[in-house]
């Protein structure tokens, strides 16, 4: 498989190892986190990139590993710019955007609304959304995620900031 844009394996592991246990334990991956357990929160969400160019969320708990064989994964360790030392240089829009607005209480469930709202920019890349339906695509898209300390005011306000703000994200 591919992680981060960097192969990993073949790497023996038991068939019952969910994705995140992988991730936790043979890469040291620990950004995606374990909520719930069930794939309800949605805490644990990573992105799958489909050879066609698409990207979808995958909750990583409840998810084997042996899934992921010979496909494409990103972590929410993958958003931000690295230099070659793999120190981050630069926040992606969404990151930026959330930091900004302190749209996190206790943080456990940013990384899955972080990747759950790059899902949706790359969406709205290749399917812009019209401006009056900004809000309800947000909701949209985000509904699943649960955040116990009800940051959702300022996720959404974060995420809107970024999809107003990028160009071709939104038609008319």
């Amino acid at each position: 498989m591919t992680v981060n844009n960097r192969k990993v394996g073949p790497v023996d592991v038991p068939d019952d190892l969910m994705m995140i246990d992988f991730l936790h334990e043979y890469l040291s991956l620990t950004g995606s986190r374990l909520g719930c357990g069930q794939g309800i929160c949605h805490a644990c969400a990573i992105i799958l990139d489909g050879p066609e160019g698409s990207s979808r969320e995958i909750r990583s708990c409840i998810t084997g590993a042996h899934f992921f064989e010979g496909k494409s994964i990103r972590t929410v360790e993958a958003h931000a710019e690295r230099d070659a030392n793999g120190d981050v240089v630069r926040l992606s829009a969404i990151q930026r955007a959330f930091v900004e607005r302190f749209s996190f209480q206790c943080g456990y469930c940013t990384p899955g609304f972080v990747t759950g709202a790059t899902v949706l920019v790359e969406h709205l890349k290749e399917k812009p959304v019209r401006r009056a339906d900004v809000e309800r695509t947000i909701e949209q898209a985000l509904a699943q995620h649960i955040c116990r300390c009800t940051g959702y005011v300022r996720y959404y306000e974060a995420v809107r900031d970024v999809i107003l703000s990028t160009p071709g994200l939104v038609r008319g």
